[in-house]
């Protein structure tokens, strides 16, 4: 029957769409940035790295360096060890929660979908249905935040100041770190106001960082 066909391409499709192409992480991202004249240091700044103490669990300084570095290098800036005329310090924290259908912000996380689709027929007429989200109380959430926080070397005073948050059922492994690195950086020099919405392709993250200039 012709009806039957059309509901196993239509399943097929929705299938397909799921599976295809590169996870995409969401982040949040806040982001301070300093006005003229103070952000003509932003552009294609060379840059040193500065190191905080760093968070309990966090990533050794070396490793989240050189996922920043790479993220860094896409916006146009060089690391110059020698020459600097900005620090940039950087920082990861990540989190495991409980299962639940909402996420530590409130907002609804930890969602297994479960899409169906069929229809039959009754009381002369064809009917359709499909079944919707599934929380899956036992999936934990993990909430994953990256930070970069540039300074002026020859002011001392902050220019730049971006945060990336994600929270999902993914843990805080390299791939989801470069993201958010990336994520942080959107908009870089001139990023726009407020809380944004960022979307990063999660893909393998790029090989060792070239060493810094001289």
């Amino acid at each position: 029957m012709w009806i039957a066909r059309a509901a196993l391409v239509l399943i097929a499709s929705v299938l397909t769409a799921c599976a295809s192409g590169p996870r995409v992480v969401g982040a949040d991202v806040r982001t301070h940035a300093a006005q003229p004249p103070g952000a003509a240091v932003l552009q294609g700044a060379h840059y040193r790295f500065e190191r905080a103490p760093a968070a309990p669990g966090q990533p050794a300084p070396d490793h989240l360096e050189a996922l920043a570095q790479a993220a860094l290098a896409r916006v146009g800036l060089v690391r110059d060890d020698a020459a600097p005329r900005v620090s940039v310090q950087v920082g990861a924290t990540a989190s495991a929660y409980g299962g639940g259908p909402w996420g530590p912000w409130g907002e609804p996380s930890n969602a297994r979908i479960a899409l169906g689709l069929g229809y039959g027929w009754r009381g002369g007429a064809f009917g359709w249905g499909y079944g919707g989200p599934l929380w899956d109380a036992d999936m934990p959430v993990y909430v994953t935040e990256v930070s970069l926080l540039m300074r002026d070397l020859k002011t001392g005073q902050i220019v730049y100041d971006t945060r990336a948050r994600h929270d999902g059922t993914t843990s805080a492994g390299d791939g989801v770190l470069a993201a958010l690195f990336t994520a942080a950086l959107e908009g870089y020099p001139q990023p726009a106001q407020g809380v944004r919405r960022v979307g990063v392709p999660l893909l393998p993250p790029a090989g060792a960082a070239s060493a810094p200039a001289r």
